[in-house]
């Protein structure tokens, strides 16, 4: 049955139309590029020109655009505008060197960026006169911001409390009645222990319907405890996207994509996505795993061109079949981890999700408590161990508990890893983006 949709003029093309808006709005970039006398040298450097988007097969030949090029050009690398035209600018989240500027123009915000959550929250089931908590950051993260223009796109009612004030948020979605929570999964689970510490009980006395978990990857497992703690028919919502593409705005789940752990690559009309092999770089196939590349089609400034995320996602086995009727809208999977996170730990593979995956699914453990250490900086440590905690009403021993993960996770990852269990509380708690990888002295 197909959905009820904000935009049904976009969402509901077929691939093929869809296909036809993104190579006109391609040949619309290529004119706007050769205007810009950095966008023109990059293109330059292959040996091309920025018209030559015009054909669709040009990508193909076109380097990618990697964060090294952009710190090369600092501060306002690649704006592709006069700095004048920018209404404000904000940075990606990386920890390690000066933080890369994005600009945004009053149309990229108020228009284009609006537009993108606005569709993504209706797509969820949110309408106008909800009520929603606001607990993404603000400052230059584009989290909190892009929220706060998509509830006020959608004629929602926004409590823009930010990360953090935990004692305040779950009194406040108690009396306020909030029906919307756009945080992270992580967050969302301390409010939970946080509101039954303090006498409330979410399930009864909440009344959240819908909760958009951002920042991180999250477990399908931890998904279902976070909706099994609140009430009924509540649903937590996957959605993906980076600083680069101009915020969280590549990928969302509807009610039915959700159900398989699945979103759609909901603003192709806007940002074109290529799911790549990140060793061949060629298209990847339905079921198969590849690295996120985006181009940006409609940004006036800090437009991208062929950005490598670094994320791996899984094309989905039938990605244009969903029921809601998205069916130009592919759907993948959530994101697997990053190749620049990924370990390789005595030969073994090993991403931070299979880890939480394995968490999340034992009974007993804290489901949003858990760290992996590692022995020395980089990605091929030595020695790695994975540290848990058990649940306050656990009745059972906490080495037994370790023993269990520790089985589980040499079946999932073909690895031996030491497990060591601590009560609830000890280790850190994160507001935002979990930080699941630490060095320490073994």
């Amino acid at each position: 049955m197909t959905e009820d949709m904000l935009h049904p003029e976009i969402e509901q093309l077929d691939r093929d139309d869809l296909i036809a808006l993104q190579n006109r709005k391609l040949a619309a970039l290529g004119k706007r590029l050769g205007g810009s006398a950095e966008w023109v040298e990059h293109f330059r450097q292959a040996g091309m020109q920025p018209a030559d988007l015009a054909d669709r097969q040009a990508l193909d030949s076109l380097p990618f655009l990697e964060k090294s090029q952009l710190r090369e050009r600092y501060p306002f690398p690649m704006l592709g505008t006069e700095a004048a035209q920018v209404e404000k600018f904000c940075a990606t989240s990386g920890t390690t060197g000066l933080p890369v500027l994005f600009g945004y123009t009053a149309d990229d915000l108020h228009r284009l960026l609006a537009r993108q959550v606005a569709r993504q929250l209706h797509c969820h089931g949110v309408r106008p006169g909800d009520r929603g908590y606001n607990g993404f950051g603000f400052g230059l993260w584009v989290g909190g911001l892009a929220y706060d223009l998509g509830m006020a796109e959608l004629g929602m009612t926004n409590f823009p409390v930010g990360p953090g004030r935990s004692d305040l948020v779950v009194e406040w979605m108690r009396d306020m009645a909030w029906t919307l929570a756009t945080v992270s999964p992580v967050f969302l689970a301390t409010l939970i222990r946080t509101a039954r510490d303090r006498g409330i009980d979410p399930k009864r006395d909440w009344k959240l319907k819908h909760a958009v978990i951002g920042g991180q990857s999250v477990s399908r497992a931890f998904r279902d405890e976070l909706e099994a703690d609140l009430p009924e028919g509540f649903m937590t919502f996957n959605t993906y996207g980076t600083t680069e593409a101009g915020g969280p705005i590549i990928a969302a789940s509807c009610p039915q994509s959700h159900a398989r752990d699945e979103m759609h690559l909901l603003n192709e009309d806007t940002v074109l996505t290529e799911i790549l092999d990140p060793e061949t770089f060629k298209p990847v196939g339905p079921g198969e795993i590849g690295e996120i590349v985006v181009t940006t089609l409609d940004k006036q400034a800090s437009p991208v061109v062929r950005w490598r995320t670094r994320d791996l996602v899984r094309m989905a086995a039938h990605p244009y079949d969903c029921p809601c009727g998205r069916r130009g809208l592919p759907t993948i999977g959530r994101i697997i981890g990053r190749s620049d996170d990924m370990l390789k730990v005595r030969g073994v593979i090993v991403y931070p999700s299979q880890v939480e995956d394995v968490v999340a699914a034992t009974p007993g453990t804290v489901k949003e408590a858990w760290q992996i250490y590692v022995d020395q900086p980089g990605s091929s440590p030595k020695h790695l161990t994975v540290a848990i905690e058990h649940e306050k009403g656990y009745n059972g021993k906490p080495d037994d508990l370790a023993e269990t993960v520790g089985r589980s996770l040499t079946s999932r990852l073909g690895l031996k890893v030491p497990v060591e269990c601590h009560p609830e509380g000890t280790l850190p708690r994160y507001e935002a983006k979990a930080q699941r990888v630490l060095v320490r002295d073994e």
